[in-house]
């Protein structure tokens, strides 16, 4: 198989996958040798989506809308980001700028 990214050579290997920085498991897929690209094939999607839904990852990624609030801006964080990343109202958070679209947010 070519690489759909540079159109490098895959091959085949087991490759460990994680999300939301939860290991899921250990996964055959196709590696591209020259950028690493990494290619599942579609019963192994159903193996890892299986898993996100088990362990209640599957659907986190949400689109919210940023608030006004006085001089600051607010952003509303949905129940199951906060259940998963165990907020509770008057708990400190570190936020760090990633990138100029990407945010990170820390518990304390």
């Amino acid at each position: 198989m070519k690489c759909i990214a540079c159109n490098g050579k895959t091959v085949t290997k087991t490759v460990p996958y994680k999300e939301f920085d939860i290991f899921l498991g250990n996964y055959k897929a196709n590696v591209c040798k020259k950028c690493n690209e990494v290619y599942f094939d579609e019963a192994t999607v159903d193996k890892i989506q299986q898993k996100s839904k088990e362990l209640g990852l599957f659907g986190l990624s949400k689109k919210v809308k940023v608030a006004e609030i006085g001089n600051s801006i607010a952003i509303r964080v949905p129940k199951e980001i906060v259940n998963f990343m165990n907020l509770k109202k008057g708990k400190e958070v570190i936020l760090q700028p990633k990138s100029k679209h990407d945010l990170n947010v820390h518990n304390l």
